[in-house]
């Protein structure tokens, strides 16, 4: 008997990316932020990771179910509010910021901590959570194109 499925519609992750940053830096952006939000969720049962078999038996294991939307902020500002309506209402996400590309991971973190939150460049951002809840405060972005 086959598994049923939630209602696709129903959960979401989003990635908000800043548009000033360039492509490369945006790819290592959304990467990161999204190894880091599945990383750190508490259940990554609820994200819906299924297995896809090719005719041939290949696998291609471990996508959501779930759509995953990439939108664009026009500033670093834009952003740092989304994070900030995420802590709010207690939505899981993971950030990216400009002092996590460089040197080592010790001095990225070093980088981080020297650095006020105000004044961190945020690259992007990725979130999980109910579809209702997040086009409350992400509805007026666009479609990253």
């Amino acid at each position: 008997m086959e598994e049923e499925l939630p209602d696709e519609n129903s959960k979401r992750f989003i990635a908000i990316l800043n548009k000033k940053i360039e492509t490369g830096r945006l790819m290592n952006a959304i990467g990161h932020a999204t190894a880091g939000l599945i990383g750190g969720f508490s259940n990554p049962k609820e994200m819906c990771f299924l297995q896809y078999k090719d005719k041939d038996g290949g696998e291609h294991p471990n996508i959501s179910h779930f759509p995953f939307i990439v939108l664009k902020a026009d500033n670093s500002n834009q952003i740092r509010n989304v994070r900030k309506e995420c802590i709010k209402r207690n939505i899981p996400f993971s950030d990216f910021t400009s002092s996590m590309i460089i040197g080592t991971s010790k001095q990225q973190q070093d980088a981080t901590l020297n650095t006020s939150e105000e004044n961190l460049d945020y690259y992007g951002i990725v979130l999980f959570y109910y579809t209702k809840d997040l086009k409350e405060f992400t509805g007026k972005f666009s479609l990253f194109q």
